[in-house]
C-alpha cells in the first residue's frame, strides 16, 4: 500500500513539474517582445508608459496582428524600424502565412514608422482616407524629429502611407476571419480608424481609447466626445486601446477617458466664462488628476490649452 501511494505521489509531482515547465516556456515566449495572444488569433504587443522624450519612445503604442486561415493583418507597426522588425520577427516565429494587410489606425509616429519594414512582404497598406495627405504633410517633420528611429540611412521614402483607403467602413477577409474597418471624423486626429475582428469580438480601437496613459488631445475635444458616444454601441468582447490595458467591455474601456474629457469640457467652459486666461486655466483645471493618469504632468497642460482654444469662441 505504501509503495502504491509513493508511486501515485511521484506521478503527481511529475505532472506538476511538466505543467510548470510548459508554463515557464509560455511565459518566456510572452516575454519575448512582450507579446500575448489576447484572444484566438489576436496577438498584442503592449506598449510601455514612458514620455516622448524617453529613449524608448518608439515603443509606447499597443500594436499587433491577427491571423486568419489565409493570411495575416498587422495593426500598427510601432514608432521605429527597430520595433517594426521585432513585430515582423514575432509574426514569423508564429506563422509563415503571408502578410496581406498593414493597417494604420492613425497618423502618429508611434503607430506608423515601422511600416517600412514590411515592404518586402508586399502587403496592402490600409488607412483612413485622409491618411495619405497627412503623411505627406508630416514627412519632413518625421524625418527631422525621428531620424534615429528610421535606421542608419533615414529618408522621406521610408515613411510609408496607405494605398487602400477607408471612407466609412470596409470588410477585409483573412480567411474565415472578417475584419470590419471603420473610419471616423476628427477626434484624436483626422485619420482615426478602428478594427473589429468579427470572429472573436476583439476591437482594436487605436488611439480613440487611452487607458492608464493620459490621452493626447491633438484633434477636437467635442468631436472626440461625439465619437466616444458612438463607440459605446460597439459589440465587443475585448477592447484593445491604443495605449494601456485591454478591457473586457467597451464601457469599461471608455470609462477613464470619457470621465476625463467630460470634466475637461465642463471645467474649461467654466474657466472661459469666468474670464480666466489660458495660462491660469492650464494650472487650475483638473489639477488634482481625478482620473489618475500616468504621465499627467507631461500632457495635461497641453490638453487644457487645446481645449481652451477650441472652446473659447464656441
Amino acid at each position: 500500500m505504501k509503495t502504491h501511494n509513493k508511486k501515485i505521489l511521484i506521478y503527481c509531482f511529475s505532472l506538476i513539474f511538466l505543467y510548470f515547465s510548459e508554463f515557464s516556456i509560455a511565459s518566456e515566449v510572452d516575454q519575448n517582445f512582450n507579446l500575448a495572444e489576447v484572444s484566438e488569433g489576436n496577438y498584442l504587443h503592449s506598449g510601455i508608459h514612458v514620455s516622448i522624450d524617453d529613449k524608448q519612445h518608439d515603443d509606447i503604442a499597443n500594436i499587433g496582428f491577427i491571423i486568419g486561415d489565409k493570411c495575416v493583418a498587422v495593426i500598427d507597426t510601432g514608432g521605429s524600424v527597430n520595433i517594426g522588425q521585432k513585430l515582423l520577427d514575432s509574426i514569423r516565429s508564429i506563422t509563415e502565412k503571408p502578410i496581406c494587410y498593414v493597417i494604420n489606425t492613425h497618423i502618429h509616429f508611434d503607430h506608423v514608422l515601422g511600416n517600412h519594414v514590411f515592404l518586402d512582404e508586399k502587403p496592402k497598406y490600409v488607412g483612413h482616407q485622409n491618411l495619405p495627405e497627412v503623411i505627406e504633410q508630416n514627412r519632413e517633420f518625421f524625418l527631422k524629429q525621428f531620424s534615429n528611429d528610421l535606421g542608419p540611412n533615414p529618408s522621406k521614402d521610408m515613411i510609408i502611407g496607405p494605398d487602400t483607403l477607408i471612407d466609412g467602413s470596409m470588410t477585409l477577409d483573412l480567411g474565415n476571419r472578417l475584419l470590419v474597418l471603420t473610419s471616423y471624423p476628427v477626434a484624436h486626429t483626422n485619420t482615426d480608424l478602428t478594427v473589429l475582428d468579427k470572429k472573436t469580438g476583439t476591437f482594436w480601437a487605436g488611439d480613440l481609447i487611452f487607458r492608464q496613459r493620459i490621452p493626447s488631445l491633438t484633434g477636437s475635444l467635442k468631436d472626440w466626445l461625439k465619437v466616444i458616444d458612438d463607440l459605446h454601441s460597439i459589440d465587443a468582447k475585448l477592447v484593445i486601446p491604443g495605449h494601456g490595458d485591454v478591457a473586457t467591455s467597451i464601457d469599461i474601456a471608455l470609462e477613464q477617458e470619457e470621465g476625463y474629457f467630460k470634466r475637461l469640457l465642463i471645467e474649461t467652459r467654466k474657466a472661459i466664462a469666468e474670464g480666466e486666461f489660458i495660462n491660469d486655466a492650464m494650472e487650475t483645471i483638473d489639477k488634482d488628476n481625478k482620473s489618475n493618469w500616468l504621465l499627467f504632468k507631461d500632457r495635461h497642460a497641453s490638453n487644457v490649452s487645446k481645449a481652451f482654444t477650441e472652446l473659447e469662441w464656441e
